[in-house]
C-alpha cells in the first residue's frame, strides 16, 4: 500500500458540518503532508473566501463544495439522494453563491423543523444548541449539529448512534431535504467554473445507467478513493470511473467527529495518478 496521501479532494470545517475552523484545518493537513487539500463544505465557501492569503508555503487549497442533492435520477427511478463535489468553482461566481444560499435557507429550514420534532418527543436540546457556537448566513447547518447537541444531552453515544436512532430516514425525527436534484447540481458547478464529481457513492457499480445519465449531463468525476473505501471497493470505483471516462478523485471526507486530522488522514489512500488528470479537468472546466 502507498503511504498516506499527499492529496485530499473532500474536508470540512465549521463553515459546515465540520469541527476545525478552516486556519486549523489547513494546518493540520499542511502539517500531515497534504500539498493540495479541497474544503467542500456543505452548500458554503465561505471557508476559502476566508483563508484567502492566508495558506500555509506547500500548501495549495482549491476551492470546492458539496451538494447534498435529491432527486428520482438518483436511485434509477427510486428517490434518495446523492452527494456532488464541485471541485474548482469560482469563489466569487454570484450566481453561484445564490444557489448555495437557497440550499442553506432550506437547510436552515429543515434543521429547525427537527430539532421541533425531537422537542415534541421530549428531547428538549435548545440548551445544548445554544452553548455551540453560534453560525452566520453563510454556514451551512445540518443534522451532525443536532446529533451533537444529542450526544452532549447524553442521550446518544456517537453520531453514528444518534443517526440510526432519530435521525435517519424512517427514524422519529427525521425531515427529507429539499433543494436541487442532481441535475442542477451539476449544471450549477459546471456555470461556476468547477469540476461535478460524485463523493462516496457505493452503489456506483450497479447503477451505470445513472451515472452515464449524470455524466451526459456534465458529471466529470468519480470519488474513487474514500477513507472508508477498502481494497476491493476501490478497485470497484475504479473500473467504474474507467469505463465511464470520469476522473478519479479521493478524499478523507474529514469532520472531526473520529480524531485528529493526523489519525484520519493516516487512513487515506490516494495514489499520485490522481492529480494530472484532475488538473487536467480543472483546466478544460475553466476555460
Amino acid at each position: 500500500m502507498p503511504g498516506p496521501a499527499t492529496v485530499d479532494l473532500h474536508t470540512h470545517t465549521t463553515r459546515s458540518d465540520g469541527l476545525l475552523e478552516p486556519g486549523e484545518l489547513i494546518r493540520q493537513a499542511s502539517a500531515a503532508g497534504v500539498r493540495l487539500l479541497a474544503i467542500t463544505d456543505h452548500d458554503s465557501l465561505a471557508a476559502v473566501r476566508d483563508l484567502r492569503g492566508a495558506v500555509p508555503p506547500g500548501l495549495e487549497l482549491i476551492s470546492g463544495v458539496e451538494i447534498n442533492a435529491v432527486g428520482a435520477v438518483v436511485l434509477d427511478g427510486a428517490g434518495g439522494e446523492v452527494h456532488v463535489l464541485g471541485l474548482g468553482v469560482d469563489p466569487d461566481d454570484e450566481a453561484f453563491e445564490a444557489t448555495l444560499a437557497a440550499q442553506r435557507t432550506a437547510r436552515r429550514t429543515r434543521f429547525e423543523e427537527m430539532v421541533k420534532r425531537l422537542s415534541a418527543l421530549g428531547l428538549d436540546l435548545r440548551a445544548e444548541l445554544d452553548a455551540m457556537p453560534p453560525t452566520a448566513d453563510e454556514d451551512s447547518l445540518g443534522r451532525p449539529r443536532i446529533a451533537r447537541a444529542m450526544i452532549a444531552r447524553g442521550v446518544a453515544t456517537s453520531i453514528d448512534d444518534a443517526f440510526e436512532r432519530w435521525l435517519s430516514p424512517g427514524r422519529p425525527a427525521y425531515v427529507a431535504r429539499a433543494g436541487l436534484g442532481p441535475l442542477e447540481a451539476i449544471a450549477a458547478i459546471c456555470a461556476a467554473g468547477g469540476v461535478a464529481a460524485l463523493a462516496h457513492y457505493w452503489g456506483a457499480p450497479d447503477r451505470l445507467g445513472v451515472l452515464r445519465e449524470l455524466r451526459d449531463a456534465g458529471l466529470r468525476g468519480l470519488e474513487v478513493h474514500h477513507r472508508a473505501f477498502d481494497e476491493p471497493t476501490v478497485a470497484a470505483m475504479a473500473a467504474v470511473a474507467a469505463s465511464l471516462r470520469l476522473v478519479a478523485t479521493g478524499g478523507s471526507d474529514y469532520h472531526g467527529d473520529i480524531g485528529t486530522y493526523a489519525e484520519v488522514h493516516a487512513g487515506l489512500r490516494v495514489p499520485d495518478e490522481v492529480e494530472p488528470p484532475l488538473r487536467e479537468a480543472l483546466a478544460l472546466a475553466r476555460s
